[in-house]
């Protein structure tokens, strides 16, 4: 199905899918289901994790077979915080805060550590 793609583009497609439903699963059930009993936000969010790890696995196959896991990992974890914010922000209302961008930087070295291979 994605034979003629860039692996890493594929990859990176499924995980950002992947973490919007992870995210969702984790924490939508703050705002939507916080009047519920926590066994009732516990399946919700099973079901809505089912259908994340359905773009998971097939997100990190694909992107094994040209990155290493680490790569994978720091890959995850930078599309993690940048679904994460917009998330935070827009639809649980957080406030805007400086830690993010930190975190963030923090996430650039990652990147550069775990790619750096790559850009040489």
């Amino acid at each position: 199905m994605f034979a003629n793609l860039n692996p890493v583009l594929v990859s990176v497609v499924l995980l950002i899918c992947s973490n919007v439903f992870m995210t969702f699963a984790w924490y939508a059930h703050l705002k939507e289901l916080n009047h519920k009993p926590w066994i009732i936000a516990a399946l919700v969010s099973w079901g809505i994790a089912l259908i994340e790890y359905l773009f998971q696995v097939p997100a990190n196959r694909i992107g094994y077979t040209v990155l290493s896991v680490g790569q994978l990992k720091i890959m995850q974890e930078v599309i993690t915080l940048s679904v994460f914010v917009p998330f935070a922000l827009f639809y649980l209302k957080e406030p805007l805060k400086l830690d993010y961008l930190w975190a963030a930087l923090c996430l650039c070295g990652a990147v550069y550590f775990a790619f750096r291979d790559k850009f040489a």
